[in-house]
């Protein structure tokens, strides 16, 4: 089931169409990092530029202070340069 909530709006920065779309977000919550799947946002097909709803970012905030469980764990490697 799609959202109708992007449609017709229009990127702030470029003027392209927003489309609704399942991104991953990356985080660095007290020195560790955490990574959410699937998270829905309006996202410009010209420059990429993201957008999300309100109830979307209460959402990820809960998630990151710990108040969701995670589903799994995985190892990133680190490299430095």
């Amino acid at each position: 089931m799609t959202s109708k909530f992007w449609e017709g709006e229009c990127c702030e920065y470029c003027g392209g169409p927003i489309a609704e779309k399942r991104v991953n977000l990356s985080r660095k919550i007290k020195n560790k990092y955490v990574l959410i799947e699937r998270v829905p946002a309006g996202v410009c097909t010209e420059c990429g530029t993201r957008y999300y709803t309100a109830n979307v970012l209460k959402t990820v905030e809960e998630t990151v202070r710990g108040r969701r469980k995670a589903k799994r764990e995985m190892v990133v490697p680190v490299y430095s340069l």
